[in-house]
């Protein structure tokens, strides 16, 4: 199911948008953009390294084991369906599938508990049925 996925972002969640926007900025040197999320006032920042892996950035309570979050694409789409084989599979749904910044994802839980998320463009149809 996802050997055909890259890894297309890692999420990190905050306290302060600000300073992390200095840090990555200033001290790592890296080119930081801050977005805003559909006029609500909460902005959020992205990163993209060298090799295409955009690093996130989201004000949220951070405690060890939710973050970093690793995401990966599904350049086909058909999130919901991917979510659904992996729930009969067994795995346990995290979040389901809810509109994400520019798309869709849902995260699922390892057996230690670590979450893995998956993200579709918008662009892309959330079902493969035909």
């Amino acid at each position: 199911m996802f050997n055909k996925s890259k890894i297309g972002a890692i999420c990190y969640y905050i306290s302060d948008v600000d300073k992390t926007e200095h840090f990555y900025r200033d001290v790592l040197g890296l080119d930081v953009q801050r977005m805003s999320d559909d006029g609500n006032g909460d902005d959020w920042l992205v990163a993209t390294v060298e090799n295409g892996i955009e690093l996130l950035f989201f004000k949220q309570e951070s405690r060890p084991g939710n973050s970093p979050i690793i995401v990966f694409e599904l350049p086909e789409g058909g999130i919901d369906d991917t979510v659904n084989a992996l729930s009969e599979k067994g795995a346990t749904i995290v979040t389901p599938v809810s509109h994400a910044p520019g798309g869709w994802s849902a995260e699922i839980a390892d057996p230690d508990n670590h979450q893995i998320s998956m993200y579709q463009s918008d662009e892309l149809p959330r079902s493969n049925a035909q």
